[in-house]
């Protein structure tokens, strides 16, 4: 008799705890006994739409800076804490949030926990530690001048968020690296750091019970930070082609970015711009951009696409790395497949492969910790509510061929896109782009 394979328990209302401390915070607990460790995942609502353009990385700066000292425990007491137990701490700011995270045995949750808790709340920034992360930011800024990937999807972003804070580098740029004070860093921390609006996630061999005490004594006391609402400029739709080549001497690959400002997460045309991105350069080897464009072609080392929905319209692109005498036949052939997409409804095969993918991945997801935690972080964060992942096979299913067709063609115009390219001057290999 075969045996039958064993079907994963989707979570839900039934195992997920929900509970918000009285300071604003929101606590999401998953227990999970198939192993002997915990991970925290969370957000903080701080991130660089907050910091102004003449401190371009400063929200970045800040977050790389919390764990470098704390009112109880030096930057070497932090570390030999955390790693005495075989732990891991870590802090990133992105565009709207900064994220924290830590990992540890069941056994020293509540140790790790209180290390955590302890550089969100009370960073010192100590000044010698300022200088040494502001020496790693330039090294990193230098290495990124010379790299075609991060030069082109720089560029990109300027091309499509103009005057608009998703366009400024994450990280920053040499000017702005260089003048970032202590003082700009304990401002932007004591404006923008507080617990309300956060959200901490715990998965992992522990008692829901037992986590929420436990991050009731490390957080629940928190009142810092003071509440703003963030008026960001709207994202303006492309009229026409906008383009730009950064030359990088000494090359042998150039970089294309190629897209448009997307959508947000929360439009309800989310799950078929999804299914799209899907069909266009994801699904098996990167979907019909890696079929047509790098397989039959050769036109391109690698070639695939994005999706980066979010609080606000992120960008939807596709990115490939191409021989710098391809430049022009990859960027025709890209915008071929983002043609046919909008022009051709999807066969309904090619559709329900990619729909298969999309519900069929969703286990494999699930089944780390940090997996699970990534996906109760967006459930809360875009409320979409504890049912969500039962529900997220339907939401996939139910897209029709005529959906999606219409949410590429309303976002992916082949007439009107921002294009970025880096590599070996141009001018040398196959003439003008676009």
């Amino acid at each position: 008799m075969a045996m039958q394979r064993k079907i994963p328990i989707v979570p839900g209302p039934h195992d997920i705890v929900r509970r918000e401390l009285a300071n604003g915070m929101v606590v999401l607990v998953r227990e999970n006994f198939t192993s002997p460790a915990v991970v925290v995942h969370g957000y903080l609502p701080a991130g660089s739409v907050a910091e102004p353009d003449e401190k371009a990385g400063l929200a970045a700066f800040t977050a790389s800076l919390l764990t470098r000292g704390s009112e109880r425990r030096s930057f070497e007491e932090i570390n030999e804490t955390v790693e005495g137990v075989g732990a891991s701490i870590g802090v990133s700011a992105g565009r709207h949030l900064t994220s924290f995270h830590s990992k540890s045995l069941a056994e020293d949750l509540e140790l790790v926990l209180d290390v955590l808790a302890d550089v969100l709340q009370h960073p010192t920034f100590p000044a010698e530690h300022l200088e040494k992360v502001r020496g790693q930011w330039l090294t990193d800024l230098r290495e990124r001048d010379h790299d075609t990937g991060r030069m082109a999807a720089l560029t990109f972003r300027e091309l499509v968020y103009p005057g608009h804070p998703y366009g400024r580098s994450l990280i920053g740029y040499h000017k702005t690296a260089e003048v970032i004070s202590r003082d700009d860093v304990v401002s932007f921390y004591r404006r923008h750091y507080r617990p309300r609006g956060g959200v901490v996630v715990v998965v992992g061999a522990v008692k829901a019970e037992t986590a929420l005490a436990l991050l009731e004594e490390a957080v629940g006391e928190w009142s810092g930070g003071g509440d703003w609402e963030l008026p960001l400029p709207p994202v303006p739709k492309l009229e026409s082609i906008v383009r730009k080549e950064v030359a990088l001497p000494g090359k042998t690959q150039s970089d294309i970015v190629l897209g448009y400002p997307g959508l947000a997460r929360t439009d309800p045309q989310y799950y078929a711009a999804v299914l799209a991105n899907t069909v266009l350069g994801r699904f098996g080897m990167y979907g019909r951009l890696g079929t047509n464009v790098r397989e039959k072609q050769g036109l391109a080392y690698y070639c695939l696409s994005s999706l980066e929905a979010g609080q606000w319209p992120g960008p939807w692109y596709v990115f490939a790395g191409v021989n710098p005498g391809n430049v022009q036949r990859a960027t025709e052939s890209i915008l071929e497949e983002i043609a046919r997409m909008s022009e051709q409804p999807v066969p309904e095969q090619e559709l329900s492969d990619s729909k298969a993918f999309l519900t069929g991945s969703l286990p494999l997801r699930l089944e780390t910790n940090e997996g699970m935690a990534g996906a109760l972080l967006e459930m809360e964060r875009y409320g979409l509510g504890l049912d969500y992942l039962h529900h997220y096979p339907d939401l996939i299913e139910s897209v029709s061929p005529a959906e999606l067709q219409a949410v590429v063609a309303q976002y992916l115009n082949p007439q009107a896109y921002a294009l970025a390219v880096a590599g070996p001057d141009l001018r040398q290999g196959d003439g003008e782009i676009g």
